[in-house]
């Protein structure tokens, strides 16, 4: 008789490889480092030394000879400096879902289900009567039949239109998001690393819509004194600048990029550590670090009133608690009707997921 055989759990049998294992520090250094190999490679062997990572079979040149060897790190022809691979970059990203957003496995395109009925893609638990422009692959059968013998019995089997019944399903939306990451000096100030965070939950949520939404969009954009475009790929490098903040330049350009994309679902994620204190004028940048300018608020408040007549919501992430930036970040969110939190470093990752995917069910 065949069946299936339980047995005890090895925790020992799923153990990583020395390679594994230290390619996934490797790959957290990295992103500390803003992609500096040389310098990632001197903390991990700082941290062998310290904690005896390796041992006398395989040591951390072993660990370097394997990266080189699978692709992951190279040397540049020109300057001589050892530089990580796209798929190095990639790995970061993965590590970066699964630390953040857990193991999340790639499905159809679409996916972002809204509270709506219809010929959509996915089916769901409800029928309704036939209607003319239905399918016939929508139709139950079951259900179908089962009011044929009801209303005119199983003796003289017969079945009309008025017995069909059709599935229904659920539509799916895309979405087009821009993520504001601001790069401004205070986000490795007073102590605390704000930009690490931040780019890890950039780097997931940019593996999370190109393996899970692939027809979903993601601009991103930093913003210091100005704001640019950056791609996918220069996310590990990201670091901090001698800058201010200029949100608004950083909104503009998003509210730029969103104009050019189709889809109707648009949204604005916004991650931050403090207030804006810089205006680019012409060609001069108006500057001002103590307190709430109120030429600079003015500009930004516009911005956000002008998202919301776009129907363009904005989530606020702000990475500090101090209480005096509470007062500035309620009045841009009622003026946007948009959402913020105040999430610090450690919860980042989780309230911009949920507040992603919840999202998705919010569009009608």
């Amino acid at each position: 008789m065949r069946g299936i055989q339980f047995t005890r759990f090895n925790p020992d049998d799923n153990k990583k490889t020395p390679f594994q294992k230290l390619l996934d520090l490797f790959t957290q250094l990295l992103t500390y480092t803003s992609g500096d190999v040389t310098e990632a490679l001197q903390w991990l062997t700082e941290l062998d030394n310290q904690y005896q990572l390796t041992n006398q079979e395989y040591g951390i040149g072993d660990f370097i000879e394997e990266l080189k060897n699978k692709g992951y790190i190279r040397e540049n022809e020109e300057s001589g400096e050892i530089e990580i691979t796209s798929k190095a970059e990639q790995t970061i990203r993965k590590n970066a879902l699964e630390e953040i957003f857990g193991k999340l496995k790639k499905s159809a395109t679409g996916n972002h289900n809204i509270r709506k009925s219809g010929m959509g893609d996915e089916l769901n638990a409800e029928t309704r009567p036939f209607e003319f422009g239905d399918g016939v692959d929508q139709l139950d059968i079951t259900a179908s039949i089962r009011n044929a013998q009801i209303n005119h019995g199983i003796d003289s089997f017969s079945i009309q239109q008025d017995d069909l019944e059709v599935k229904e399903t659920d539509f799916k939306t895309q979405t087009s998001t821009a993520l504001m990451i601001d790069i401004s000096h205070s986000m490795i100030l007073y102590g605390e690393d704000r930009i690490t965070p931040a780019k890890k939950v950039a780097m997931a949520l940019a593996e999370l819509i190109t393996t899970r939404y692939p027809k979903d969009t993601l601009d991103i954009i930093v913003f210091g004194n100005d704001a640019w475009q950056i791609e996918i790929k220069d996310l590990p490098y990201l670091q901090v600048g001698p800058f201010h903040t200029n949100t608004v330049a950083g909104l503009e350009l998003a509210m730029d990029l969103l104009r050019r994309r189709r889809n109707p679902n648009k949204q604005i994620f916004m991650i931050t550590d403090g207030k804006p204190t810089c205006l680019k004028i012409g060609s001069q940048y108006y500057k001002n670090s103590f307190g709430l300018d109120r030429k600079i608020l003015n500009r930004t408040l516009n911005l956000a009133a002008q998202c919301k007549k776009l129907k363009i919501p904005i989530t606020t992430f702000m990475v500090a608690t101090d209480p005096w930036l509470q007062q500035f970040v309620q009045e841009f969110t009622e003026t946007n009707n948009g959402k913020a939190f105040f999430s610090g470093t450690d919860k980042l990752g989780q309230f911009l997921f949920r507040d992603f995917e919840n999202g998705k069910r919010k569009f009608y």
